[in-house]
Order: structure tokens, then sequence, then C-alpha cells
């Protein structure tokens, strides 16, 4: 245990010097948000893809062309969500 204590006092390292980031909450929290909005964004268009895929192979399935529609309904509606959510979270961040 003193071992380690002695190796701790010994080594002197700076937040710089360590790659540890050193922002803001407010900088921090719009990060993790732009990273959110990523990923949303990429799984709603890969919804997409893969909906408009279902619906091209469905030929006279009234099953999956239905929920093909849907997902893509879903999607669009959800990306739009991400988007309108991306443009509030800017206004508001850039207000402070």
């Amino acid at each position: 245990m003193k071992f380690i204590q002695f190796l701790a006092q010994s080594v002197k390292i700076s937040s710089g010097t360590a790659g540890i980031p050193h922002d803001s909450a407010a900088v921090l929290l719009l990060r993790v948000l732009d990273m959110v909005y990523f990923i949303s964004g990429a799984v709603a268009v890969i919804v997409i893809i893969l909906a408009g895929y279902t619906f091209t192979t469905a030929v006279y399935d009234q099953a999956k062309i239905t929920q093909a529609k849907n997902s893509i309904l879903y999607a669009v509606v959800g990306l739009v969500v991400v988007i309108i959510a991306f443009a509030i979270t800017q206004f508001v961040m850039g207000r402070f």
C-alpha cells in the first residue's frame, strides 16, 4: 500500500498531458447529445433503407407492404423529431 502511495505522490500528471478533456458541463452535454442525434439519425436512415427493400420485394403480400409503409412513416417521423430536437438544443445552448 505504501508503494502505491509513493507512486501516486511521485508521478505528477496534469490533465493536459494525460489527454483528459477539461471542458465545461455544457460542452460535454452538447457532445453527448450530438452523438445521440447522430446515432438516432443513422438508425432512422437504416430503417428507411431496409423498409424500402422490404417494400420493393413484397410482391403482392399486403401485410409486408403495410408493414414496410408503416416502418418508413415511423422512421421519417423519428428523423423529423431528431432534427427538431437538434435545432432546439442548438438554439437553447446558444443562448447560454
